[in-house]
């Protein structure tokens, strides 16, 4: 059942969950962000009933209101690129049971929903059996648009793939974003469909920073935003990222 909120930011203030301090104080897995300083939720009404999770090879931040991660973070190198070649795909969706009792989406919320569950840091990265297993994690995925998911999206895991085999490492952040007075939900758990979707990509050897957003819907276009421009309008933050490099804007992919 597909439900809508007019009001999201007078549903956030109206939840009395507690604010998480794993996300006012540093990141408690730290490899996964440049110089250990993971992303930032800047808009307080954001924080709201979130948990960091840390997993072999990428951490993410949950949020029990929008039932899916606001941030998931990875470290990938261009050895990690090659050996996720040769890792099988599990496809074994489920939910972590470190989250408390009714903040994760649920299996059945995506059933019929006519949404994908999209990897935020993605299987075709994950280089070995713990980390394939671990992304298929709800905590780590949101009701993405199929066509979306499978077509424009994949090209663009493919492109940033690309760049980090070019050059050598690269640290990658990728989140939901929802915008307007209309948001849609699935399932019984009320699971935010996001109107948008991000990719944030930092290349320490290259001194390159940018960041790619996508619609959550049919279409074969992205737009290129500066990190500085997707923090504004995402709410996070991400100090790890040199303030130098965060007004840097690429031309495109290559090959998306």
């Amino acid at each position: 059942m597909k439900i809508r909120f007019t009001h999201f930011a007078s549903f956030l203030a109206a939840l009395s969950a507690t604010v998480s301090l794993n996300v006012l104080a540093a990141s408690d897995c730290p490899q996964f962000s440049p110089g250990g300083r993971a992303p930032i939720i800047a808009n307080a009404k954001m924080r709201v009933s979130t948990q960091q999770l840390c997993y072999s090879d990428f951490a993410v931040l949950h949020s029990g209101v929008t039932h899916g991660p606001l941030w998931s973070a990875e470290h990938l190198t261009a050895q990690h690129i090659d050996d996720a070649r040769d890792n099988t795909r599990t496809n074994r969706f489920f939910v972590d049971k470190k989250l408390p009792p009714g903040d994760s989406a649920t299996l059945s919320d995506y059933k019929k929903s006519g949404y994908d569950r999209g990897h935020m840091s993605p299987a075709g990265d994950r280089w070995d059996k713990k980390g394939m297993a671990e992304s298929f994690s709800l905590a780590n995925v949101v009701p993405q648009d199929p066509s979306n998911n499978r077509r424009i999206w994949s090209r663009i895991e493919q492109a940033v793939r690309r760049l980090v085999e070019q050059s050598g490492d690269a640290y990658v952040v990728t989140g939901p974003l929802f915008s307007g007075r209309q948001l849609q939900t699935i399932g019984e758990s009320r699971v935010l469909v996001p109107t948008q979707l991000y990719k944030v990509v930092y290349l320490p050897n290259r001194e390159l920073a940018f960041a790619v957003v996508v619609d959550n819907m049919p279409t074969n276009k992205y737009t290129v935003k500066t990190v500085r421009e997707l923090e504004a309008m995402s709410g996070l933050q991400f100090p790890g990222i040199p303030d130098t490099l965060k007004d840097q804007r690429i031309g495109g992919l290559k090959g998306v």
